[in-house]
């Protein structure tokens, strides 16, 4: 596979794009998701809008079959397979701007407290957690409320 057809047609990240890879970079958290993408033996390579993608990642947790560190995101399948899921690739482009947001690890801690309070409210992590409303619950997996907020 050429790097062309990995990466289909050659864009420039937007500025937007740049300063969330930047942040990222400094904040340490995309640091954080290649040692994890090293240590979980994925096949990590270059991705759209200035993402990593990690593809193979095959630990028990976290249940998801994606999730993002810093501007790195894991999946459980190839990594070509998540540039065909354009609305997972976005949901998971969205938390990658979320650590920028949280200044890099700290959003861990403050997307477990959402994602407990979410079970506690509605018995799924993902439905009334801020940061999954805000990345797009259908694009993340995740039911959509039921009942009033």
């Amino acid at each position: 596979m050429t790097a062309q057809q990995f990466h289909g047609p050659v864009t420039r990240p937007t500025a937007a794009q740049r300063l969330r890879q930047a942040a990222n970079l400094l904040n340490g958290s995309t640091a954080a998701g290649v040692a994890v993408a090293l240590l979980a033996q994925t096949r990590l390579r270059r991705g759209p809008r200035g993402l990593l993608l990690a593809g193979g990642y095959r630990w028990r947790l976290p249940h998801a079959r994606a999730f993002a560190l810093g501007n790195v995101v894991l999946y459980r399948g190839p990594a070509p397979d998540l540039l065909s899921m354009p609305a997972l690739l976005g949901h998971e482009e969205k938390h990658c701007t979320q650590y920028a947001w949280c200044l890099g690890l700290p959003f861990l801690p403050l997307y477990f407290a959402a994602a407990g309070w979410s079970v506690l409210r509605t018995g799924n992590p993902g439905t009334a957690n801020p940061f999954e409303r805000r990345a797009g619950l259908a694009a993340g997996g995740y039911p959509a409320r039921k009942g009033p907020s």
